[in-house]
Parts: structure tokens; C-alpha cells; sequence
């Protein structure tokens, strides 16, 4: 086989796998068009069950003179019941509807691979592609994250709130005793999710890592973890503490979230170790926990979208990355950076 021969078998491949990777995103697409069709119908019952209940609601509170309080329990507890119903199958629908994005965003790339094909550019823009699959299922899989908290914790417990409200103003009027009960409740449950709100806000976007940089961030991300999880995250800095260019300082927080995150959902880990070594020509962090490992071949095989953010990120800053891990001994992960000095 001449050069020739070879270079166009290999553009050839290129350009089947590229058509093949199409072909299963639009089959995908179209799937999830069709889920999207059969959950806003199923949405559409539930809203309207949820509003014919709603009726009865009031029409029991217009006759709470007539009524048992067990009888207006049960007419709240259904109410609750269809709210609940309903914010679970909208939360359902706003992730289809994030995977539809995904997928359309994936095939408008794979549409203009293909239409700017040609056999020497088909490889590289391949490669570019992945790049480009990775951060969308990264960016994709945290906002799933997030909307899932959001939906089981603080949207859940705000309508509970509504009906604790309800309920409370009600009994005023027939069983004081038990409407003061209601109410401290009440407060207990929002004092808990006013906390988780700020966990949020902390994980989406710490104010604290613009105005007092990396260092008392991860501290206080250590701490608030520590508390929350009943983790041991141990936190160790080297070398001279300083600011560093904002875009490093966000880089190395979201790993260092990611790879605490990571010992504790998936290495069953009880302890962590974070050493940041401040350098002068280097910055570099190692993550070191006690959690039960796994075979590093394994791992560089798996979907781990978070790790292969870090590396990919380290190495266009023209940094390193490197994992030491085996089944049973924990995991060590460390990765590090040009130091490049900000405020």
C-alpha cells in the first residue's frame, strides 16, 4: 500500500466514524424529542389535577366550620401530594429538555466537521471534537447536579412551606396549640433550607474566591465539607501565599471541589489530604485520601468526566497531572500549574 493509499484509508475511517457518531446523536435527539412530547402531555394532566384539588382545598377551607380538622389535614396532605407529583415530573422534563440541548449542540458540531471534512483535517477536527463532547457533558452533568438539589431540597421544602403556612393560619382559628406547634416547625424547616440555599450559592460561585483568593476558600470549602459530610478534609499550604491570575485560582478550586467531591461519593473515603504548594515557578496540589482505590487502567477507560477536565485544563496551562491509585490503598491525585501571580 502506497502513502497515498494509506493517507485516504485513514481519512476514509475518519470520515465513516464521524458519520456514524451523527447518525446516533440524531437517533438520540429524536428519542428524546419524543420523551420531551410524552412528559409535557403527562405534565399537562398533573397541572390540571393539581388545580382541581387546589379547588377542593379552598372549598374545604370555606367550610372550616364544617369540617373536622382530620378532614382538613387530609384535603392539605393531597394537595401536597399533587404539588410534589408535579415538581417531580417538571424537574424530570427540565432534564430531558438539558439533554436535548446537549444533543443538538453535539450535532450542529458534528454537522460542521463533516461539511468542512477532507482527509487531513478530518483527524484533528476529531480530536477537537472530544475536546469539545467533554466539556458539554461536564458543563451538562453539574447543572443535572444542581437541578436535582434544588429540586429534592429547597423547591420541595418551599412548598411545604406554603401549606405549613396554610395549615397554621387555619388552626389559629380552632386549635391554637397545635397551630404554634405548626408554626415552630415551620420555622426549623426554613432556618435548615436557608442554610442549604447558601450551600448552593457556595458551590455555584464563592464570592470569597473573588475577593480573598484560593487559599481561605478552600478552607472554608473544607470546613463547610467537613460539617456537612462528617469528612475529614485536611487542608495544608506550602511555599508563599499570594494571589494568583483569577482564571488559575478558579481552575484550582473547582478541581480541588471535584477531587473532595470524588473521595467522598465515590471512594468511601474517611479522611483527605490537601497539600497546595505555592512555588515560585509552580503552583501544585495533591489530593490524598484513605478511600478504597481502583485500578488506574480502569479508570483512564471510564467516563470520568471530572478528571479528565482537570488534566486536559492543567495541560493546556501548560502544567501536569498525575494519579497513583490502587484497589484498597486510596488515591492520589496531584496536578500542577505555572505560577502566575495576580492582585
Amino acid at each position: 500500500m502506497s502513502m497515498d493509499d494509506l493517507r485516504t484509508a485513514i481519512s476514509d475511517n475518519a470520515a465513516v466514524d464521524l458519520q456514524t457518531e451523527l447518525t446516533e446523536t440524531q437517533r438520540a435527539l429524536r428519542e428524546v424529542t419524543l420523551m420531551i412530547e410524552q412528559s409535557q402531555g403527562e405534565l399537562t394532566k398533573l397541572a390540571q389535577r393539581n388545580a382541581a384539588i387546589t379547588a377542593h382545598l379552598q372549598q374545604a377551607q370555606g367550610q372550616i366550620n364544617k369540617i373536622t380538622p382530620e378532614e382538613l389535614r387530609m384535603a392539605y396532605d393531597s394537595a401536597l401530594d399533587a404539588q410534589q407529583r408535579l415538581l417531580v415530573m417538571r424537574g424530570q422534563l427540565e432534564k430531558l429538555q438539558n439533554d436535548k440541548s446537549h444533543l443538538e449542540r453535539m450535532k450542529a458540531v458534528l454537522e460542521r466537521t463533516a461539511s468542512a471534512g477532507g482527509a487531513t483535517a478530518a483527524p484533528t477536527n476529531k480530536s477537537q471534537m472530544a475536546s469539545v463532547e467533554m466539556l458539554v457533558n461536564a458543563q451538562e452533568a453539574e447543572r443535572q447536579r444542581l437541578s436535582r438539589q434544588m429540586h429534592d431540597g429547597p423547591a420541595q421544602a418551599l412548598s411545604n412551606f406554603i401549606l405549613q403556612t396554610e395549615i397554621a393560619m387555619r388552626l389559629l382559628e380552632v386549635d391554637p396549640v397545635q397551630a404554634r406547634e405548626e408554626l415552630s416547625s415551620l420555622k426549623v424547616s426554613a432556618m435548615g433550607t436557608f442554610q442549604k440555599v447558601r450551600n448552593f450559592i457556595f458551590e455555584l460561585r464563592p464570592m470569597m474566591l473573588d475577593d480573598l483568593g484560593l487559599v481561605p476558600t478552600i478552607r472554608k470549602y473544607a470546613d463547610a465539607f467537613r460539617e456537612q459530610a462528617g469528612l475529614d478534609v485536611a487542608i495544608t499550604v506550602t511555599g508563599a501565599e499570594r494571589r494568583l491570575e483569577p482564571y488559575i485560582e478558579v481552575m484550582m478550586f473547582r478541581a480541588i471541589q471535584e477531587l473532595i467531591g470524588n473521595a467522598s461519593r465515590h471512594s468511601q473515603a474517611t479522611s483527605v489530604k490537601v497539600l497546595l504548594d505555592m512555588g515560585d515557578q509552580l503552583v501544585r496540589v495533591t489530593v490524598d485520601d484513605n478511600g478504597k482505590g481502583v485500578d488506574t487502567e480502569i479508570l483512564e477507560q471510564s467516563n470520568s468526566l471530572g478528571l479528565k477536565l482537570i488534566k486536559e485544563r492543567a495541560e493546556m496551562l501548560s502544567g501536569s497531572f498525575e494519579i497513583d491509585s490502587a484497589v484498597g490503598k486510596g488515591t492520589r491525585v496531584s496536578f500542577s500549574v505555572p505560577a502566575r501571580s495576580g492582585l
